[in-house]
């Protein structure tokens, strides 16, 4: 970690002054880089000029950089990049610090510096085009940026998500070629397939940690990003509570910025959800060492699934200080969200003869009567300590408490007739999830010859408090003509089913060699995973006992052959999971637990940043083992000998391409096949969920002459997949349009945007994809939607 600096501005004045005859010197650089966010305008003429920048983040918040065109020096397109800003750079021979600029006429007194951009937790900045940043974290090892990290990683901004009108994480990761939601837009989970495995909505992290996102939906209005790591991660995040080996989605909490902000939107979504949000900030203290940032939102109104409505409320508050090597933050926030009038329904289909028989309207309300709530609270509190440039300590805690009352799974209608007729399956239920996480660790940066190690030790510790009970019932219907069928009672409360803890100790070291055009990443975590069942979960709800533990390696190397702009990659990682257990209680000759299974990574890939926008392809191999159950003398026995293998290449693109034109978005091919399975009857079977093609594609144009209006517009489609392991049943591909307008310009001399957005435009009804492995289960896609929305700055 790179120390904090004390600099006097009569210094930095003359380190300034001293500079200027070298820049007289500079040769020119060819720049064309549109107005944008100040951060990656800064970045960018930083990386073609070959400089280090130190910019604190507090600085560029809110900031827009004009546009710097022409052959200009760096220190000139720096000096252009700030008019206006009330910022300057300085020049310490190959290193420039932002701060602000001294007042003229005025005493030249001590400014504090300190070097964000080289801190694992300083927030990377926004690339061109400001839809992803430059960077994101990769667990324990802190914020990378992209071109440095031995994975694929996309990190979306808020400028991005509210752009889009996103409201929960699901939202925002519809731009993302390799995520797919497995449950429906109106369903109170968020559930994903990430790289063809499951990832579910309680395997979001928060700052790296597990167990602190809402046990429902996650709103998005505390949160400066939405991080993806595609693959399984284990080392850098530790286990998942259910092994999230598809990827990890990772949310960063908003700060309080250098300059008060004060913004509120209004907003409107079909049918007739009406809403507001509002984002506070400021900073107090002699150096500013103190900041506060409020988010707010509230909304009521009918939503897009006939006669279901929604209200979502939301408040969180984040503290931070900062004074010499001390950071410390608390992020606290309170969620609920409730439901009434009726749910989205899975589509459970279970006759090869009669097939997938066309997707229902979206808008259907299969089950009128439900009705549901979700309560969240959380706190997260992190303090860091760096005693100099060599050494920093860290310590972390995390409460979160959530409960569910309502028709929140088990929730699907069986089709056994091709009119849609059919059977319900309707399940209520109560269940609490309570988790305490906490972590510590130590930070090293030093040198060993010609060789730059930056360490990292972490332990860590999740406990997770979980108890459940339903009530269920049957009925009959249709799918494409619903009818109202009564609801199971809830049952009177929640039954603890058992405590889970996950503990892990790890140990990551990246070496950068050759000037930093060659870095190394090798590490190991030795992961625990204890279940305490209680005797309602045994009986009730499966659970087993279970204390297992192994160690999990991972390496990386990134190469700079060519200079900064270009990086070729290789990596291999694990992802652990709970091992199956078989018991005699449930029809196996004997009783046993299985090691946590280890699914493995292997990735190449190759990053290119062509100055204002970038592409990446990736090629992985991710094998996962599975349980076969087969007969021997003493009864039905079973091994994890099993295998799923997904081969897949992805290509990823973001940025601006031209003047006023901007892409994020990408395509994935991937073979997943089942390698390894009973007797070998369906091995080199296409697995459950496993479609070849799945592309996102979004682009947005700022009209000429317009003064402040762009266009947008977004592409999904996904291929066939699967829907049983014997091929008896496949979904459909399907492919939708978006479309979208916005205004900026000023109102009463205020900043203001105004956001329509229309996803669905063909208003298709489609199967997004599988629920679940294991069950044929379909998920229907969103109908067509409308949001409009006003965002103001006062």
């Amino acid at each position: 970690m790179t120390p904090t600096t004390t600099i006097s501005r009569a210094a930095a004045a003359f380190a300034f002054a001293a500079a200027l005859p070298a820049a007289t010197a500079q040769a020119p650089i060819a720049f064309d880089i549109p107005a944008q966010a100040l951060d990656a305008t800064l970045a960018q003429i930083a990386r073609r000029g070959g400089v280090q920048l130190i910019l604190p983040p507090e600085l560029a918040q809110g900031r827009r950089a004009p546009a710097v065109r022409g052959a200009l020096a760096v220190d000139a397109a720096l000096a252009a990049a700030l008019a206006g800003s009330g910022l300057e750079a300085v020049r310490h021979g190959q290193t420039v610090v932002v701060h602000r600029a001294a007042a003229l006429g005025g005493t030249l007194g001590e400014v504090r510096v300190t070097a964000e951009a080289e801190r694992p937790g300083a927030l990377p900045p926004a690339y061109a085009g400001g839809q992803v940043a430059r960077g994101a974290r990769l667990g324990l090892l802190g914020n990378m940026d992209v071109m440095d990290t031995p994975f694929t990683v996309t990190s979306y901004t808020a400028e991005t998500i509210e752009n889009q009108g996103a409201r929960t994480v699901a939202e925002a990761l519809k731009n993302d070629a390799s995520v797919r939601d497995s449950t429906p837009d109106g369903h109170p989970f968020e559930n994903f397939r990430i790289r063809n495995f499951a990832v579910n909505q309680n395997e979001m992290t928060i700052d790296g940690m597990y167990g602190m996102a809402p046990y429902s939906h996650t709103p998005v209005e505390m949160f400066e990003r939405v991080e993806l790591l595609r693959g399984p991660s284990a080392l850098f995040t530790g286990m998942a509570p259910a092994g999230a080996l598809g990827g990890t989605v990772n949310l960063v909490p908003k700060r309080a910025g250098e300059e008060p902000l004060n913004r509120v939107t209004l907003g409107w979504r079909s049918e007739s959800q009406v809403g507001t949000r509002f984002d506070l900030s400021r900073r107090f203290g002699q150096s500013k060492e103190w900041g506060i940032r409020i988010n707010g939102s509230f909304a009521n109104g009918d939503t897009e699934i006939d006669g279901q409505s929604k209200q979502r409320q939301f408040l969180s508050t984040a503290l931070d200080y900062r004074n010499g090597g001390f950071k410390g933050s608390l992020d606290a926030y309170y969620s609920k969200e409730k439901f009434n009038g009726g749910t989205t329904a899975g589509i459970y289909f279970s006759n090869a003869a009669l097939g997938v028989l066309p997707a229902p309207d979206g808008s259907l309300n299969q089950f009128p009567g439900a009705y549901g709530e979700a309560e969240n609270k959380a706190a997260i509190l992190r303090a860091e300590y760096a005693f100099n440039g060599v050494a920093t300590v860290f310590a972390n805690v995390g409460v979160r408490d959530g409960k569910v009352a309502g028709y929140y799974t088990g929730t699907w209608v069986r089709p056994t007739s091709a009119n849609g007729s059919g059977s319900l399956s309707m399940s209520g239920q109560r269940m609490y999830e309570n988790n305490v996480h906490l972590e510590t660790g130590l930070r090293l940066n030093f040198g060993t010859g010609g060789v730059r190690h930056e360490m990292t030790l972490q332990a860590s510790r999740l406990e997770m408090d979980y108890g459940y009970d339903a009530n269920s019932r049957s009925g009959t219907s249709n799918i494409y003509n619903p009818t109202y069928v009564a609801m199971p009672d809830l049952p009177g409360s929640a039954k603890k089913w058992s405590d889970k803890t996950f503990g892990s100790l790890a140990l990551v070291d990246t070496l950068s060699m050759l000037d930093d055009r060659l870095k190394l990443t090798l590490g190991l975590r030795r992961q625990s995973f204890k279940v305490v069942p209680t005797a309602d979960g045994i009986s009730t709800g499966g659970e087993v006992a279970y204390d297992k533990s192994v160690v999990t390696p991972a390496a990386g190397v990134v190469f700079k052959p060519w200079g900064p702009n270009v990086s070729l990659y290789a990596s291999y990682v694990q992802g652990l999971s709970q091992g199956d257990s078989i018991s005699t209680t449930s029809g196996y000759a004997r009783n046993y637990a299985f090691a946590p299974y280890k699914t493995e990574q292997a990735e190449v890939g190759v990053k290119w940043d062509a100055g204002t926008f970038t592409n990446t392809l990736a090629l992985y191999q991710i094998t996962k083992p599975t349980l076969i159950t087969f007969d021997t003398d003493a009864g039905t026995d079973a091994t994890d000998g099993g295998e799923k293998r997904v081969r897949g290449l992805e290509w990823n693109t973001f940025g601006e391409i031209a003047r006023g034109v901007r892409v994020l978005g990408g395509a994935a091919y991937a073979q997943g096949v089942q390698t390894k399975t009973q007797d070998g009857t369906l091995d080199g079977y296409t697995a459950v969920g496993s479609p070849r093609w799945q592309a996102n594609l979004g682009a947005e144009w700022d009209v000429p002459g317009t003064n402040g209006v762009t266009l947008t517009t977004g592409m999904r489609a996904t291929s066939s997949q699967w829907l049983t392991n014997a091929h008896t049943l496949q979904l459909p591909g399907w492919a939708v349009f978006d479309l979208g307008v916005r205004y900026t310009t000023e109102l009463y001399g205020r900043k203001a945007v105004l956001r329509f957005n229309v996803d669905n435009v063909a208003d298709r009804s489609y199967y997004s994809g599988i629920f679940r492995e294991g069950t044929a289960i379909g998920t229907l896609g969103a109908p067509r939607t409308f949001s409009v929305s006003l965002t103001m700055d006062f």
